[in-house]
C-alpha cells in the first residue's frame, strides 16, 4: 500500500556554456523537464525569458535562477550539465538560493558517436568541475546512479525518484514534531533518547502526560458522532468478534483524542506509553488505534520509544508507505538467515497477510499488570510476503547519529506466534545481529515492505551527517562504512 504525498518542488539548473551548443543544451533542458513533470515533480526552472534558451551560465543568470527556488522553497536541486556546463554558475546558483537541500547532478549524453564535426556536450568533464566546486563551496551533493545519461533514459527516471525519496527524508525529518504520550516505561533504558540533540537534528518533540490523554478520552460521550463513526471503521478494519464491545469503544474515543490533539499540535508522528498504565488505568490496549494511525501515514512508536518514532517516519517518507516498529526477534531456529520480525499487534493492516483480528495483549494479561478484560485491543496477524527495508536511527553517549539499514524479504513459513509478525529472510543474518549489538543499537528497529535502503542511506548519512551501518541483497554481510549502495 502506498498513500497520497505532497508533490516535490525541485529547483532545477541546466548548466550551460557559452561556446557549446546552446541548440543542444536547450533541447535537454526541456526532456529533463518533461520527464520530471511526467513524474509528478513539480520544475522549478529559468524560463527562455529570463535567461539565455532556459539555462544558467553566468553569474547574472544564477542569481536569477537562486532567487526563483528560493521563492518557490524548493525541496531539492537538480544540476545537469546540458552540455560541458558552467561549475562557477551551478555552484553560485546553490550558494544564493541557501536553502540547504539536497542536490543530485548529472550528465547529459553525447548525441552521436563523435567525429570532428560533431557538436558535443563533453559533460562529464564539465560535472567533474561541477562537483568539485560544490566542494569548494562546501555544498554536499548526490550523483545520479548513471552519472551520465539522456533525460528519456530509465536510468534517469531511476535516479530521479531515488533523488525525491532522500528529498522527502530530508525535508520530512529536519521538520518533524512528534508527540510524546506518556513517559517511557521505567524498564526500558534503551529507549532513552536525547531530546535536546534531537532538537539540532530538527525534530520537535511534543509532550503530554497520560492522564491528560485518559481524561480526554473518557470525557467523550458514548454517542459522539465521532466515536460512534470510529467504532464502526474499527469494526471494518479487523475482525472485532473476539474483543468486548467496551473495548472497542475505549479504542475508538483514545483515537480520537489523539486525532485531535495530532492536529492542534501538527505532529507528524507518536510515540506512545503503550503499556501497562494505560491497561491498568484506562482499559485497553492503544495497539488498534496505533495501527490505524500508521495506516494512514502517521507512525506510532511503542514504549515510548521517540527514536523509534523518528526510524519509522524516515522509512515512511523514503517508501511513502506504511511503517511499522518491530522487535529484532527470534531467529529461526532450522535457519540461520530467517528472522521474525514481531511486535504485541500495532502493525499497519495493509502488513496483512492474513485477515487481520483483534485480540488480547498476552504477555500483560499473563503477567497481572492488568486485568485480563482490559488487556484488549491488540491486532492479530502474519504479515504478506514482500520487501522489507529494516532502519534504525540511534544516538551514542555523546548524541552523535547512526543508523542501521538492512533489507530482505518475508516469506511464507509455517512457524506461529501470537501479534503481529513475519519471517524475513537477510542474507548473512548472524552477521547482522553481531554488529547490531557491536554498534549499540536498540531492540526496536523499523520496517516498511519495500526496499529503500539506498534513499535513506543517502539522505541519513550525506545529509544528515550520521554513521551508517548497512547490508542491501547485492552486498551480504557487509555491515560496516562504506559508500552508498
Amino acid at each position: 500500500m502506498s498513500f497520497p504525498q505532497d508533490p516535490i518542488s525541485i529547483g532545477f539548473v541546466p548548466a550551460n556554456r557559452a561556446f557549446f551548443s546552446a541548440d543542444l543544451a536547450a533541447k535537454m533542458r526541456q526532456q529533463t523537464i518533461d520527464v520530471m513533470t511526467a513524474r509528478g515533480v513539480n520544475v522549478v526552472v529559468p524560463s527562455p525569458e529570463q535567461t539565455n534558451v532556459g539555462c544558467v551560465e553566468n553569474r547574472g543568470e544564477a542569481e536569477t535562477c537562486a532567487a526563483l527556488f528560493r521563492e518557490r522553497n524548493v525541496d531539492g536541486i537538480l544540476i545537469s550539465a546540458v552540455n560541458f556546463g558552467d561549475e562557477q554558475a551551478a555552484a553560485w546558483t546553490v550558494r544564493q538560493a541557501r536553502l540547504d537541500v539536497p542536490v543530485m547532478i548529472v550528465g547529459c549524453q553525447e548525441e552521436e558517436v563523435l567525429t570532428p564535426k560533431t557538436q558535443r556536450r563533453d559533460s562529464f568533464c564539465g560535472l567533474l568541475s561541477i562537483g568539485e566546486v560544490l566542494r569548494q563551496i562546501g555544498s554536499k551533493y548526490s550523483v545520479a546512479r548513471r552519472p551520465i545519461c539522456f533525460p528519456t533514459d530509465e536510468a534517469f527516471a531511476e535516479s530521479l525518484d531515488w533523488f525525491v525519496r532522500v528529498c522527502r527524508v530530508v525535508g520530512g525529518v529536519r521538520g518533524a514534531r512528534y508527540g510524546q504520550v506518556g513517559t517511557r516505561p521505567d524498564a526500558f533504558w534503551t529507549c532513552r533518547f536525547n531530546e535536546k540533540q534531537l532538537q539540532r537534528l530538527g525534530v520537535t518533540t511534543v509532550v503530554i502526560d497520560l492522564s491528560e490523554v485518559f481524561a480526554g478520552a473518557t470525557a467523550l460521550a458514548d454517542d459522539d458522532p465521532d466515536v460512534q463513526r470510529i467504532v464502526e471503521e474499527i469494526r471494518e478494519y479487523a475482525d472485532a468478534s473476539a474483543v468486548k464491545p467496551e473495548s472497542i469503544l475505549r479504542s475508538a474515543k483514545l483515537e480520537l483524542f489523539l486525532r485531535r490533539w495530532r492536529e492542534e499540535n501538527g505532529l507528524d508522528a507518536m510515540a506512545i506509553q503503550c503499556w501497562n498504565s494505560i491497561q491498568a488505568n484506562y482499559g485497553v490496549c492503544s495497539c488498534t488505534t496505533m495501527s490505524r494511525l500508521g495506516e494512514e501515514g502517521v507512525p506510532c512508536a511503542c514504549e515510548v520509544d521517540i527514536l523509534g518514532t523518528l526510524s519509522m517516519h524516515a522509512a515512511m517518507l523514503a517508501s511513502g508507505a506504511p511503517a511499522g516498529l518491530a522487535d529484532w526477534n527470534n531467529l529461526h531456529n532450522e535457519d540461520d538467515e530467517l528472522v521474525n520480525v514481531w511486535h504485541c499487534g500495532a502493525f499497519p493492516k495493509s502488513f496483512a497477510g492474513s485477515p487481520p483480528k483483534l485480540g488480547l495483549q498476552e504477555i500483560i494479561a499473563s503477567s497481572g499488570a492488568a486485568r485480563y478484560e482490559d488487556s484488549e485491543g491488540t491486532l492479530e496477524f502474519r504479515m504478506k510476503p514482500s520487501p522489507l527495508t529494516l532502519c534504525r536511527l540511534t544516538q551514542d553517549a555523546d548524541g552523535a547519529w547512526k543508523a542501521a539499514i538492512a533489507e530482505g524479504h518475508v516469506e511464507d513459513n509455517p512457524a506461529e506466534t501470537f501479534g503481529v509478525y513475519g519471517w524475513c529472510r537477510i542474507p548473512n543474518l548472524q552477521l547482522l545481529y553481531r554488529d547490531v549489538l557491536l554498534r549499540h543499537l536498540p531492540h526496536h528497529v523499523a520496517i516498511t515492505q519495500t526496499h529503500v535502503g539506498n534513499a535513506l542511506w543517502e539522505a541519513l548519512g550525506n545529509y544528515l551527517d550520521m554513521d551508517m551501518y548497512h547490508a542491501t541483497q547485492e552486498t551480504p554481510g557487509l555491515y560496516t562504512p562504506r559508500l552508498p549502495f
